[in-house]
């Protein structure tokens, strides 16, 4: 009865992080279209709404990875998800509170095995699959946005060099309706499916599930709803950032920024490797705007960017491992657990009120972006 609790408390954990993700990272779908105009805020963020619902059911490649080859699901039980999970919320409710388009896949990836390691050391860590498929392709993946972006407008200016520049602009508004498309599903396809993974992980330690399977229907089509409901619900302060503080951005750039990033998410996804679409978007921008011209891009904001990204797997696996300890205060029960998501409840309740009181504007809920 008391493993029953737990699992009921880690799946409703594991969806709100789906919805803390949807709209942590809505930023990195629509941002660009928002600072660009090609679409207004509302427009572009229900388009990326429904597609990242739909791209959540085109593949499970990633959700597999997170379920098999990060950790050893023969020593995690559902409590390890659950303090990993909550590793994860708290590193990206952080990185959100002060606009920092951090990585929710990394602060997801470094709760469980942080949270791990503190119960089981580090054997519970398979070291081939958090290398190959987690820190390579993280180092790789913006790298090769980030070119790719840069070759791409080229490309993009040399195509339309001699046309008048209003026609220019209103094609590359409708392109960037496009791509923003192909980028939300392609979020989709990587994103959701870590929750989805996190989910089969705690199934498999709990015995419901057997040790190779694959996420149920039902798993699927929850976290499809959850990161589709977070990326509707906006979030405003980390749009800023992506579409208007690294460079000032055209149309153009926005159409291969956004377009580059799809390409490189949807090939990560195709060999499951749990991508930072954070990472690959916000790289893309930047390499846009400095093949452009160097001085374009604000290297500053960008430096800052890079040094959350840095922070993330560590800070969040800290976070994992102290609540795992925290818990284990409680006993091997759900009692912990319970407390633990209680007392987080309460702190993020008493932010919200407080943000409130100072009369600041609470980002999922503003009207506006830049």
């Amino acid at each position: 009865m008391s493993s029953d609790i737990i699992l009921v408390i880690v799946i409703g954990t594991a969806l709100a992080f789906d919805f803390t993700n949807g709209f942590h990272d809505t930023a990195n779908v629509v941002a660009t279209s928002i600072s660009t105009r090609a679409a207004r805020p509302q427009v572009a963020i229900a388009f990326a709404s429904l597609l990242n619902f739909v791209g959540a059911f085109i593949s499970i490649s990633v959700a597999a990875t997170v379920a098999k080859d990060v950790v050893n699901a023969d020593v995690i039980t559902p409590t390890i998800v659950f303090a990993g999970l909550i590793g994860a919320i708290a590193w990206n409710l952080t990185t959100w509170y002060f606009g920092l388009p951090s990585s929710s896949s990394h602060a997801l990836i470094g709760g469980v095995v942080g949270s791990a390691i503190a119960a089981a050391g580090f054997q519970a860590v398979i070291a081939e699959g958090l290398v190959g498929k987690v820190l390579i392709p993280a180092l790789l993946a913006p790298l090769l946005a980030f070119l790719v972006a840069g070759a791409s407008i080229g490309i993009a200016y040399r195509v339309v060099g001699r046309q008048a520049p209003g026609v220019v602009t209103r094609g590359y508004k409708f392109g960037q309706v496009i791509s923003g498309g192909m980028l939300a599903l392609a979020h989709g396809t990587n994103d959701a499916q870590k929750t989805m993974g996190v989910i089969t992980l705690a199934l498999i330690a709990n015995g419901n599930l057997g040790p190779e399977a694959n996420p149920p229907t039902w798993v699927i089509f929850a976290a499809a709803t959850a990161i589709a409901l977070g990326t509707y619900s906006g979030g405003w302060r980390i749009i800023k950032t992506t579409g208007t503080r690294i460079i000032k951005m055209d149309a153009a750039q926005g159409f291969t920024a956004q377009g580059s990033g799809a390409a490189v998410i949807l090939a990560s996804t195709h060999f499951g490797f749990p991508l930072s679409t954070t990472h690959v978007i916000n790289a893309g921008v930047m390499g846009a705007g400095a093949a452009k011209r160097l001085s374009a891009v604000r290297w500053g904001v960008a430096g800052n960017i890079v040094f959350a990204w840095i922070l993330t797997l560590p800070a969040a696996a800290a976070i994992g491992a102290l609540t795992y300890g925290v818990t284990q205060l409680f006993g091997s029960g759900a009692l912990g657990p319970v407390v633990v998501t209680v007392v987080a409840l309460a702190l993020i309740v008493a932010a919200f009120v407080r943000r409130a009181q100072r009369g600041a504007p609470v980002p999922v809920t503003e009207s506006g972006g830049g």
